[in-house]
């Protein structure tokens, strides 16, 4: 949930959704650099990586070392992507403070990411709660809900598909469902009539918006998101994580640009701009030559602006 001392709260996810998203592995010293830079501009919640087998995802197989190196780091919350209970096993271990877990809204997508029906993530969703309550009451877990807007393999998702598999993980014990456009097919309109559906099904246990910018409406959708009362948003640093499917377009909503949006219009965010544009560096140090976005680090900020 939100800093009650913010108005919304913005989630960095490029340590995670970013870095698995490109093909070089970032060192782990030029990570735990990255890390630094982001909680020094007052990032207060962050997916450092994902508890997953380091033969498929070699970009994480030093996740275990970051969660430590970001624990060390006061006044944040460290999550970590976990797909199934063995890697909700592996993240309570090292310490997490929260789990997301991704769960397609697409039955095809379900099928062909993790070889599971929806059915079947939630009893392994509800599995995970089981341990998490067992060994660790005082992490959250939350959903990703995946696909939510739309699936390159079936095309449409039905919202009544949403907001039954939103319920049915908030049965299964979650704490938050968030909507994932995970495909970039969103509008605002479809955002906005979206999550009012799954805040009338499941109220305050409705999470973040976690959007991507593939067809240029990633700001757009954060906005009409906002609109229908969420107020945490996933973004991610220089909208690190590319989408192959639409070359020289960004992935995820890009972090400099979604805090100067609400900024601007007096909506707080408790990051500090400038600062957070520093945080560019050893992200491209760590990346050298990975493209990165950003129009507002680009053109700079307004004379005048202050980002109080």
């Amino acid at each position: 949930m939100p800093n009650p001392h913010f108005s919304v709260l913005i989630s960095e996810v490029g340590p995670r959704d970013g870095l698995q998203s490109v093909h070089a592995t970032m060192s782990t010293a030029h990570k735990l650099a990255w890390i630094d830079a982001l909680h020094a501009s007052g990032l207060r919640e962050i997916e450092v990586g994902s508890f997953v087998p380091a033969k498929l995802l070699p970009q994480m197989a030093d996740v275990a070392e970051v969660v430590r190196h970001a624990l060390a780091l006061p006044g944040w919350t460290v999550m970590a992507l976990v797909p199934n209970l063995r890697g909700a096993e592996a993240a309570l271990q090292a310490g997490v403070h929260k789990l997301t877990i991704p769960v397609s809204a697409s039955a095809a997508h379900s099928l062909a990411n993790v070889r599971k029906t929806r059915e079947e993530m939630v009893a392994e969703v509800a599995r995970i709660v089981a341990l998490r309550n067992a060994t660790a009451p005082g992490v959250l877990v939350e959903v990703g809900m995946s696909t939510a807007f739309g699936c390159t393999l079936q095309g449409l998702v039905a919202d009544e598909d949403v907001v039954w598999l939103a319920a049915a993980l908030v049965r299964a014990g979650v704490d938050e469902v968030g909507l994932s456009d995970t495909t970039g097919m969103a509008n605002p309109a479809q955002v906005r009539r979206l999550f009012h559906k799954v805040r009338a099904e499941i109220g305050d246990k409705t999470g973040a918006a976690h959007m991507h910018n593939t067809r240029g409406l990633g700001l757009a959708n954060c906005l009409a998101a906002y609109d229908a009362g969420v107020r945490t948003f996933d973004a991610s640093l220089g909208g690190l994580g590319g989408c192959p499917y639409a070359p020289g377009a960004s992935g995820n909503v890009v972090t400099e640009d979604l805090v100067f949006m609400f900024e601007a219009m007096g909506i707080a965010t408790g990051i500090d701009i400038d600062t957070l544009f520093k945080a560019r560096a050893p992200l491209q140090a760590g990346l050298p030559g990975e493209p990165i976005y950003g129009m507002v680090p680009e053109a700079g900020l307004p004379k005048g602006f202050l980002n109080v």
